[in-house]
């Protein structure tokens, strides 16, 4: 997995940032779903990554292939984050309970 748990990320086409807070080693979503929303089609056997948007109150399931790593150091701005992670530095989370 190119990403991991606790890591900002940012969307190659739509450019939200967010952090990753949970990772499927392969697509787990129905099949209604990805037609329905993976316009682009991503690979079913590649990871796919749970992420908090910032400055959003919901969350999106993303392919690897549609993220790159965010270099930036900022916090993250979402209501469920403090249900995760509980502690940060130089931009990445730690999950709570693993610092």
């Amino acid at each position: 997995m190119k990403f991991f748990i606790g890591q900002q990320v940012e969307h190659r086409r739509f450019k939200y940032r967010g952090v990753v807070y949970d990772v499927d080693p392969e697509f787990s979503g129905t099949e209604e779903w990805y037609e329905q929303m993976a316009i682009s089609k991503p690979p079913k056997d590649k990871p796919w990554y749970h992420v908090l948007v910032h400055e959003a109150d919901h969350t999106t399931y993303v392919a690897e292939r549609n993220l790159t790593s965010y270099e930036g150091t900022g916090y993250i701005d979402h209501p469920m984050l403090p249900g995760f992670f509980d502690g940060f530095k130089d931009g990445v989370y730690f999950r709570k309970g693993r610092h």
